[in-house]
């Protein structure tokens, strides 16, 4: 997936500006596809030399004007097609995974560490998906099919979280017994 799909998708359901569309794209579609602020802007002028979006000018008083973007319907084609396209499914790159098939080279407590670590990363982010989900989608039977389509990422995201704990605590223990053996 390109960054403009990424951008297309968060855009589809309701213009914005970049600054609104960055803050949307950490709180939505930045849970499984990251970008920094600076690329979101460098990609909406490319997307709207294509056509794929279009801007007006916001005047505002005190402070520069503002563009709000939104997709025109070349660009929300373009989506469609793309979405009908087959996908394959995303190869694993995890810098943990590397030290850990490597792992025997060094102490145990480094490896132990860096699991805890992770530990409390994916914790983290599995209480926010939560609080989403507690806050957003208590009755997903009652959502909007829009709203149906954003709960299902985020059950795929609470499982991801939940797998890695599960593995963490397992590799964690497993670690733990082979240092006390």
């Amino acid at each position: 997936m390109a960054l403009a799909h990424a951008i297309l998708a968060a855009l589809v359901d309701a213009p914005c500006s970049g600054y609104d569309l960055a803050k949307r794209f950490d709180g939505s579609v930045g849970f499984f596809w990251s970008a920094s602020h600076q690329q979101i802007y460098r990609e909406l002028a490319k997307l709207e030399n294509r056509g794929w979006i279009s801007s007006k000018s916001i005047l505002q008083s005190g402070r520069p004007d503002k563009r709000l973007y939104s997709v025109t319907d070349l660009g929300e084609q373009h989506l469609k097609e793309w979405i009908a396209q087959p996908c394959e499914p995303t190869a694993i790159k995890d810098d943990l995974l590397v030290k850990i098939f490597a792992g025997h080279i060094v102490p145990k407590q480094i490896i132990l560490a860096e699991l805890e670590n992770h530990q409390n990363a994916h914790q983290k982010k599995l209480s926010t998906y939560k609080d989403l989900e507690q806050r957003y989608f208590q009755n997903p039977q009652e959502l909007p099919e829009t709203g149906k389509f954003q709960y299902l990422t985020l059950i795929n995201g609470i499982s991801y979280e939940t797998h890695w704990l599960a593995w963490c605590n397992q590799v964690i223990e497993l670690l733990n017994q082979t240092i006390k053996n």
